[in-house]
């Protein structure tokens, strides 16, 4: 491959996100904390010099960061031989100003450092950029973020330590991979764009990142521990009491219930077949449902999805299983108009739309899947199903 370092300020950071996975060395990596970083922890400043401004100058970024960590050596050269080098560069995109890297010498890495004009336009990019990674295949990308945002800066340490000293501040790690879940006793704050998430959890698969307290396991196997997994029971799952709850719960960003009809009819089109089947909701333990979509008439049905509220789950995951084996007896994948169930505790939705599913995850729905064999990467959910065979998670191949 054919490397040529970045000489302006403005280049893509695609390389520079993915710095942290890249340049780990586990067997250099400060030991984890005894607990969660943020517990116990006072509140730091909102942005660098006490201010609610955004920094003037990566050295102001600097003294900041020493607050936390070390940062020291700060260089602001292109030809820096700190900076990373790539073969893919791309201007304009990620609202950067400026960017420099030093050096934390407790940890043994480096921290890459930018100074951001419009955060929203940053974390739009980044989130556009983990769609595309996972859209290639990537599906892992971003589960193990260290791309850390402040106000008007954004810094990627490479150690996973680094990370874990700035999150016990004001810093949050940002994340956009639908199958990110944050454990109990860490925060999960509202960025300024849809389907992404900030956090002082610290993901990692060195082990060094922020202790999972849930004592996790892979429910499908009396085996090894995974990380994302409860040891019992479920990490939490969407519920809603009724049709209206649940619409409100999923709307406007996730599904679009602008047009919404209630009805026990089976409804379906050439492009989206739900999961419940002719037998009608009842049948398949679904107590009310609607259909969220245009259901065609001049023009072709587009759009659909359905939701349920469950009175009988185990009774629509039994049915749901054996139409998913039904459908992938004949060449072991799905219909492309085929919807996939997400469940919660007593609700469901039915779509065919990936954007739409990777929005319901991170509102804790998880798809029931029952291919045989079937596992999930290590920082995705996976946890029991009420029906054998079938687990429920928010990893798609």
């Amino acid at each position: 491959m054919r490397f040529k370092r970045i000489l302006t300020a403005t280049a893509a950071l695609v390389p520079l996100i993915t710095l942290a996975t890249a340049c780990e060395d586990p067997d250099r990596a400060a030991p984890r904390p005894a607990g969660p970083a943020a517990a116990g922890a006072a509140p730091a400043p909102a942005a660098p010099g006490g201010t609610d401004r955004a920094p003037a100058s990566l050295a102001e970024v600097q003294a900041y960061l020493q607050k936390f960590t070390s940062c020291e050596r700060l260089g602001t050269d292109p030809n820096d031989s700190r900076l990373p080098a790539t073969d893919d560069t791309k201007d304009g995109d990620w609202a950067v100003t400026g960017r420099g890297v030093c050096t934390d010498v407790k940890r043994h890495g480096e921290i890459l450092i930018y100074l951001v004009s419009d955060m929203k336009t940053f974390q739009q990019a980044y989130y556009d950029h983990t769609m595309k990674e996972i859209g290639e295949g990537n599906g892992e990308f971003g589960i193990f973020s260290r791309t850390i945002v402040g106000k008007g800066f954004v810094a990627v340490p490479a150690k996973t330590g680094t990370a874990v000293d700035l999150v016990a501040s004001d810093l949050r790690v940002l994340t956009c991979n639908p199958g990110f879940s944050v454990p109990a006793g860490y925060k999960k704050e509202k960025p300024l764009v849809d389907h992404c998430g900030l956090t002082d959890f610290v993901s990692s698969k060195d082990g060094e990142g922020s202790r999972n307290l849930e004592v996790p396991h892979d429910p499908s196997t009396e085996g090894a521990e995974k990380p994302g997994q409860p040891a019992t029971g479920s990490l939490g799952l969407a519920s809603a009491g009724s049709l209206a709850e649940l619409k409100k719960l999923v709307s406007p960003h996730t599904v679009d219930c602008t047009s919404m009809a209630v009805t026990d009819e089976h409804v379906e089109s050439i492009d989206y077949q739900p999961v419940v089947g002719r037998e009608g909701p009842r049948a398949w333990g679904v107590r009310e449902r609607a259909v969220c979509g245009q259901l065609g008439g001049a023009q072709r049905a587009h759009d659909l999805n359905w939701l349920d509220t469950v009175s009988d789950m185990k009774t629509l995951q039994s049915r749901a299983k054996a139409a998913q084996l039904a459908d992938l007896a004949d060449d072991g994948r799905l219909r492309a108009t085929a919807s996939k169930l997400l469940v919660g505790t007593d609700v469901a939705v039915e779509s065919n739309n990936k954007d739409v599913r990777f929005g319901l995850y991170q509102l804790q729905f998880l798809y029931l899947n029952c291919e045989t064999g079937f596992t999930a990467p290590a920082g995705y959910r996976l946890e029991r199903a009420q029906v054998e065979g079938c687990v429920l998670t928010n990893f798609e191949r």
